[in-house]
């Protein structure tokens, strides 16, 4: 651990995020001498917290073109160097009896202009290809969406960022920066595991040429700690998760972005999304869905797809989005999704501060690259970008064009065919189909144990909650009351009884918490059984707990 922090580099990279990642990424790639440093877990931030949604930039055709270009660019290269994240459903735009029909000619405008194909169909074929949608729509249009996972997305550019020796803190959280003069020369760092676990309360310094901030919403309290104005608008967004796959093609509601507006499929489930409304900034480390948010947007996918008012809902979550503030549009619909890049040299007189933010999901790579072209350029680097043709891990080897696994074949083979879907060329096929290798753990997600055992030897899962990130473990319709215990006692042979109850108490409470807010019918009845079971068979006395999360270092 010592040796993480005695070392001098080139670019300190603040936040784990996809955009965080993939700037370490591209840092590393042109020979920088980088750290990433994250306060938790990968992807604990926005990251984590969206649709999943491979945008064609379609949805800001008319509104943010210059976004809708970059969205659409970013979608194609998506395709190329992350086969093993993405998923090209397709995606509909439809017209409902209540929409302003002519808005659909502007749309298609707007979509050619910013070099998006948005082609026509006959509603009745829109039906035939998608029969989840809703009998009554009068008009619909193609655009290439798809869907995207987060967690293995980002997982993929930690992991090439590393294999180009880039250095990785988590659960360290940057509380005030080295300053001398008017330069920045680094971060001071403390510890989120003290006092949890045995973990020890110390703060330490790290020495680096250049800090990127790319943490986000938190870009404007860290912002402050340097008595920056870098003002950021909290919009937070709540989404619902279904206990199934009702549609297989991306639907989205042909009218000006608002509210329950996009229903995704992606893996197992589908999701509707989002709502938007701006909270204040100590409610972003504690975001709970309301009673409001629910109905909205259970009322607005049923509209898109009727069958959405008799699926069973597994639970609902929300995220903030990283926009920078515009005061004058109180809901954040408006604020352009554009890139912002700060070099703080140029705008603030700081020097050796950069910081990344707006955007998207989708522009992840570009945003990266952006933030380090700027880098490059003030340490006097001159380094081509590739992170636009090399493939990330896992989708660097032949892959299977479609797994079958979202069909549930119930065959012997069916958690090899789930684990190459999530995992790609990164996971050797021997790690999971022999002996006990073989055994499941999560039949809803088919998570073998070997698969297990790799995210905890390859991709830094240290935990239940992580595990959870990394293979889907508990994402499916018991919400994990069926198989962490199982997934616990894998993590006790390596760090203990002890550490593994701690995890699986708040793997627990986790869960429960996105379930609260859609806690009715089965749901209700399922989070009872579970408690039940844990509590008393299990002995639990709490749902309450620590994770025993384990840091990251190289």
């Amino acid at each position: 651990m010592s040796d993480i922090f005695d070392r001098q580099y080139d670019v300190i990279v603040v936040g784990g995020g996809a955009t965080g990642a993939g700037t370490a990424r591209d840092c590393a790639k042109r020979g920088l001498r980088t750290l990433l440093v994250e306060r938790f877990d990968f992807t604990a931030g926005a990251t984590g917290r969206n649709h999943g949604l491979l945008h064609s930039g379609a949805r800001y055709a008319v509104t943010d073109v210059e976004s809708a270009g970059e969205c659409i660019r970013e979608n194609m290269t998506l395709r190329r160097i992350a086969s093993h994240c993405v998923e090209g459903t397709g995606g509909l735009f439809v017209t409902l009896p209540e929409d302003d029909l002519s808005y659909k000619d502007t749309f298609i405008s707007a979509c050619r202009s910013a070099g998006i194909e948005a082609q026509e169909i006959d509603p009745d074929y829109a039906k035939t290809i998608e029969p989840a949608l809703n009998k009554e729509i009068t008009s619909a249009l193609t655009v290439p969406d798809g869907a995207v996972d987060p967690f293995r997305l980002t997982i993929s550019n930690v992991v090439d960022a590393q294999l180009h020796g880039a250095s990785v803190l988590t659960y360290h959280e940057v509380i005030d920066f080295i300053r001398k003069g008017e330069r920045i020369e680094g971060i001071v760092v403390r510890s989120t595991l003290a006092g949890r676990s045995g973990g020890l309360l110390y703060d330490k310094e790290i020495r680096g040429r250049i800090v990127v901030n790319a943490s986000g919403i938190w870009i404007h309290g860290l912002s402050q700690k340097m008595g920056l104005g870098v003002n950021m608008f909290p919009a937070k967004g709540a989404l619902l998760v279904f206990g199934h796959r009702v549609n297989n093609i991306v639907i989205n509601r042909c009218r000006k972005p608002s509210d329950a507006d996009i229903l995704v499929p992606g893996d197992t489930i589908s999701l509707i999304g989002t709502t938007s409304s701006r909270i204040s900034f100590d409610q972003c480390d504690n975001l709970e869905v309301t009673k409001e948010e629910v109905d909205i947007l259970l009322r607005g996918g049923a509209e898109l797809a009727p069958l959405l008012a008799k699926t069973r809902i597994l639970r609902a979550y929300a995220g903030v989005r990283p926009l920078v503030a515009d005061d004058s549009d109180p809901t954040g619909r408006k604020i352009s999704r554009g890139i912002v890049c700060l070099d703080h040299a140029e705008r603030d007189g700081l020097e050796g501060l950069v910081t990344i933010t707006g955007g998207k999901l989708m522009t992840y790579r570009l945003m990266a690259e952006i933030a380090t072209d700027t880098v490059c350029h003030k340490l006097g680097v001159d380094s081509e970008c590739t992170t636009a043709t090399d493939p990330l891990p896992g989708s660097s080897g032949t892959r299977e064009s479609e797994i079958e696994k979202r069909v549930f074949p119930m065959q012997p083979d069916s958690n090899v065919l789930a684990a190459k879907e999530r995992h790609g060329s990164m996971l050797p096929e021997e790690k999971i189909d022999s002996g006990d290798d073989a055994d499941l753990v999560c039949e809803c997600e088919k998570v073998s144990v070997g698969e297990i055992r790799f995210a905890f030897d390859s991709l830094y899962a240290g935990n239940l909650l992580n595990l959870r990130r990394r293979t889907r473990l508990g994402m499916g319709t018991c919400q994990g009351g069926l198989c962490v215990s199982r997934a616990a006692s894998i993590l006790a042979s390596r760090k203990g009884g002890e550490a593994a109850v701690a995890d699986m108490k708040e793997f627990l409470q986790e869960r429960w918490k996105g379930m609260i807010p859609v806690g009715w019918g089965r749901t209700l009845a399922e989070a009872d059984f579970s408690s039940w079971i844990y509590r008393g068979v299990c002995g639990l006395s709490s749902t309450e707990g620590t994770a025993g999360a384990e840091n990251i270092e190289n």
